[in-house]
């Protein structure tokens, strides 16, 4: 259990004691190293449970740069600072969405601590968690479901291992596709293991 002394110690709202609390005990996430793990990646991801829905307020030259592939010169001035056009554009027809026009895109963007995106991951994570969030997929960016999706991704991508053995590189290419923001990452978990083991 983790209590509300400690997250104000990370600098994490009081809020998340009951969110973060039954995550722990729902998907086994035990152990100092584990909770440490979950916190601090999680912590990285969503501005340090701050930011509970992604940002997709881009300029044209990010989109470009982001992706090549969906995005020409045109199109990117089109969507610049659009956020609904460009989650659209960027998620349609892929992840479980439906084509641009069926706005799936966005209503299926990127939210909660790691960022759950897609119909299908929506989908899946309701359905082990036994709550609609294809009919209500604004929940998932409310403290307890950001977390309980997290969790849910936590188990699917069987990431308690990782934490066990501090395979923080692997844990992260699990979540991010990438090893992008791995020292953050880093300093997340030591940060939270040291509050955790006083």
């Amino acid at each position: 259990m983790i209590n509300a002394n400690q997250l104000d110690s990370l600098h994490i709202s009081p809020v998340w004691v009951d969110a973060l609390n039954a995550t722990f005990e729902r998907f086994d996430i035990s152990s100092n190293l584990r909770k440490a793990a979950f916190i601090g990646q999680c912590g990285h991801e969503c501005g340090n449970f701050k930011v509970l829905e992604e940002n997709l307020n881009y300029r044209a030259e990010a989109l470009q740069k982001l992706w090549p592939k969906r995005f020409d010169s045109a199109k990117a001035q089109a969507c610049a600072r659009n956020p609904k056009l460009i989650a659209n554009t960027v998620y349609s027809s892929r992840m479980g969405n439906r084509d641009e026009a069926s706005g799936d895109g966005y209503r299926f963007r990127g939210r909660g601590c790691i960022q759950l995106t897609g119909s299908a991951n929506y989908h899946h994570a309701g359905k082990a968690l036994g709550v609609d969030f294809i009919m209500n997929p604004d929940l998932v960016a409310t403290p307890m479901y950001a977390a309980l999706t997290a969790g849910w991704f936590w188990d699917t991508h069987k990431l308690n291992q990782y934490a066990d053995t501090q395979d923080y590189k692997t844990m992260t290419k699990k979540i991010n596709g990438g090893f992008i923001g791995l020292d953050d990452r880093i300093k997340h978990i030591t940060h939270a293991l040291q509050v955790l083991n006083t």
